[in-house]
């Protein structure tokens, strides 16, 4: 070794010393390197960092909508069974005496199990007298009345929050009404 290059520090650790051959340009462009590297370091860090937070933000929404519909197959089991209370109902006589109770029992028990639904997030679909909307309507068929519009509705359709559920099976109106109003 020679003696500059074993020259010490006051701390005691050995000193660089620049050789005489070493070019600042050199040192300049390895500077250049080193920077470009880091830009490129800390830019895919923060992308990683930003796909970090989509990620969590995308699972927590999934997770929210998976307890909001996890339900949903029970549901749809049930909506027959309340068609059939809505059906019994229907043909209940006129003349029924308000001594038949059983009637009565009938009907809260049908109310009781609409709101039971209805907590859980099941709502029913208007359709009758609504324009026909594929989105929330199966047409069956179609009959006299206005055309386009639900003159029927044969099965009630549901919603589950913002979701359907169940679409409406309808009749839908031919227009074969409106042409024969305006003939007379």
């Amino acid at each position: 070794m020679t003696e500059q290059e074993s020259e010490l520090t006051e701390n005691g650790e050995a000193q660089p010393e620049l050789v005489e051959g070493e070019d600042v340009q050199s040192r300049t462009q390895a500077l250049d390197e080193a920077r470009k590297k880091t830009e490129e370091y800390l830019a895919g860090w923060q992308r990683a960092q930003a796909d970090f937070i989509n990620y969590k933000r995308r699972t927590e929404q999934e997770r929210q909508d998976f307890v909001k519909f996890a339900n949903a197959g029970v549901i749809l089991s049930l909506l027959p069974v309340l068609g059939d209370l809505e059906r019994a109902l229907d043909f209940v006589p006129a003349d029924t005496s308000k001594a038949d109770s059983w009637v009565e029992g009938v009907r809260l028990v049908y109310r009781k199990f609409k709101s039971a639904l209805e907590a859980q997030g099941a709502t029913s679909i208007k359709a009758l007298g609504e324009p026909f909307d594929p989105n929330f309507h199966e047409a069956v068929r179609q009959s006299k009345g206005r055309e386009g519009l639900v003159v029927e509705e044969l099965e009630k359709g549901y919603m589950l929050h913002d979701r359907l559920l169940r679409p409406a099976r309808v009749v839908v109106g031919n227009g074969s009404e409106e042409e024969k109003k305006e003939e007379t």
